[in-house]
């Protein structure tokens, strides 16, 4: 389970269920684009204030389960993690981009739920786990949560 985080002015546990779907919802994310996705949020996570708990993606659209802290809107934390995953995507991956017409990874919108208002963090976590057993689902992170 997940645990609180400490700071000089405040305690939290703060943890969203993210779902970031591709650009004209086109099937480009392969093992290999999945696994570099997984280090993007990982080099994030070194930099920014935001844990990534688990990842999981499907070929047109990734599940994140995040832990974050206050000073972050969810808005501005999604649009961080869009802008980056996209940009750094895009340089290690450029031949992607001729497959997205528009040249936008991601599609505007996005869900995103907070864990424990409709659900515990154990049924997010088998939900995400869940996603696509029957299609193409491809767990590339999991990870016990640490403090910032």
């Amino acid at each position: 389970m997940s645990e609180h985080i400490l700071k000089r002015d405040n305690k939290s546990l703060l943890l969203y269920h993210l779902v970031f779907p591709l650009k004209y919802r086109k099937s480009v994310i392969t093992k290999e684009i999945g696994d570099c996705l997984k280090d993007i949020c990982l080099e994030i996570s070194e930099r920014y204030e935001v844990h990534f708990i688990e990842i999981g993606y499907e070929s047109n659209h990734v599940h994140f389960l995040v832990q974050s802290v206050p000073n972050y809107a969810v808005s501005k934390m999604i649009r961080m993690l869009k802008s980056i995953t996209a940009k750094q995507l895009f340089q290690r991956y450029p031949e992607v981009k001729t497959n997205l017409w528009g040249g936008k990874f991601w599609t505007s919108g996005f869900y995103v739920n907070t864990v424990g208002q409709y659900s515990n963090e154990e049924v997010i976590r088998e939900y995400v786990k869940n996603q696509g057993m029957e299609k193409e689902y491809n767990k590339v992170h999991s990870n016990q949560l640490t403090l910032f």
